[in-house]
């Protein structure tokens, strides 16, 4: 077993960082985040493992930091939390389009606009649908508490070097500010050049030897044809992804005639929710998705045939739940999907959930059979 503690989730990120090798940490202080970067700076980590932490003059320059790090081939990363991921949306494009690693973390705030410092989960269409300008996807873990937190760091990192593309830790400010008790990993050795090459070849910019031609990072490219096949080998690899890398969590869904889908802090207020419909009599199950990208689309097809609707409880006005139709929809189903969601921070409770479920699938609770599109 690894060095337990009762750590903050803003605290446990930074930590996990140091502690799986992460070479340079740029980002500028941004409330509910901020203590990421409060935490690397006490724990001087450049003392113990040489790593890079700077705070930049704006989350527009800590993005570009990051551009130049990924290019030498360095793990790096930042946080922010919402209208800080909106001025970084231009950097994330260039740095999907240049093909290069790197960890960025969303440590959700309620907006639109400067909107509110309490938790929200309003930036899933930010996060999933790219962000910025362009085709392009990021890999998105959402994790549902301290613990995960500090898992997904790592393995954030391991799936941005495998696919060469930059991951996304979607978060909110509640698992950022709460306290839990996580086991931390071992320390690892940051990677050497020689390492990165292994992982996923000699693309980075490292200095050229003489047996090979000089390595060029950008995502310019004026010759359309080009920038085309270009973007095709951008969506093979996200089709690699659905077909690989896909997580989700299931709560009581074997014999469910209604799945809630839930993520990050929503589906923990989700798993009370279904205990207390079920000692109502109601067949209730939880989809958890892991991964908002890759999405669940097959397993939530594999439930529509016998599930009499879908409710996605959000902190939000609805958007994960568009992904979820689609997928309905596009297995060929008609089992009805609906939305309950609270906005501008204001966080649900396990009994509107259900309040909501009973409300919205009222035909299908009084007659038994499902109720189509």
């Amino acid at each position: 077993m690894g060095e337990l503690k009762l750590m903050k989730g803003n605290e446990v990120l930074a930590e996990a960082a140091i502690r799986c090798g992460c070479d340079g940490y740029f980002g500028y202080p941004i409330t509910p985040q901020s203590e990421v970067m409060e935490t690397l700076m006490a724990r001087q980590p450049w003392n113990e493992t040489g790593m890079v932490v700077l705070q930049a003059e704006s989350e527009v320059a800590s993005i570009n930091m990051v551009y130049g790090g990924a290019g030498a081939g360095k793990k790096v990363m930042t946080s922010s939390s919402s209208p800080g991921i909106s001025l970084m949306a231009e950097g994330i494009s260039y740095i999907a389009g240049s093909e290069l690693p790197c960890l960025i973390v969303n440590v959700q705030r309620g907006g639109p606009g400067l909107g509110t410092i309490q938790p929200s989960q309003a930036d899933y269409f930010q996060a999933v649908k790219g962000g910025g300008h362009g085709d392009y996807k990021l890999i998105v873990l959402a994790p549902a508490s301290v613990q995960e937190m500090n898992d997904f760091v790592d393995l954030s990192f391991e799936l941005a070097f495998k696919y060469r593309n930059p991951a996304m830790i979607l978060t909110d400010g509640a698992l950022g500010q709460m306290m839990e008790k996580v086991e931390l990993a071992d320390f690892k050795p940051r990677w050497t050049d020689e390492e990165i090459e292994e992982k996923s070849g000699s693309w980075a910019t490292t200095g050229k030897p003489s047996s090979r031609k000089k390595n060029i990072v950008t995502s310019l490219e004026m010759d359309s044809n080009i920038m085309e096949a270009n973007n095709h080998r951008f969506q093979e690899k996200y089709k690699k992804m659905e077909e690989d890398e896909v997580r989700y969590e299931l709560f009581h869904c074997d014999d469910a005639d209604f799945i809630i889908v839930a993520y990050g802090s929503s589906s923990r207020i989700c798993q009370k929710s279904v205990e207390i419909a079920r000692s109502k009599g109601l067949k209730v199950g939880l989809l958890r998705p892991i991964t908002l990208f890759p999405f669940p689309n097959k397993i939530i097809a594999e439930l529509a045939r016998k599930a009499k609707g879908f409710l996605s409880v959000e902190m939000s006005s609805g958007q994960m739940v568009e992904d979820i139709k689609l997928a309905v929809y596009e297995a060929g189903r008609n089992t009805r999907v609906n939305h309950f969601g609270r906005t501008g921070g204001i966080i649900h409770t396990p009994e509107e959930v259900v309040e909501a479920l009973e409300d919205k699938f009222s035909w299908e609770l009084n007659y038994g059979v499902k109720r189509s599109y």
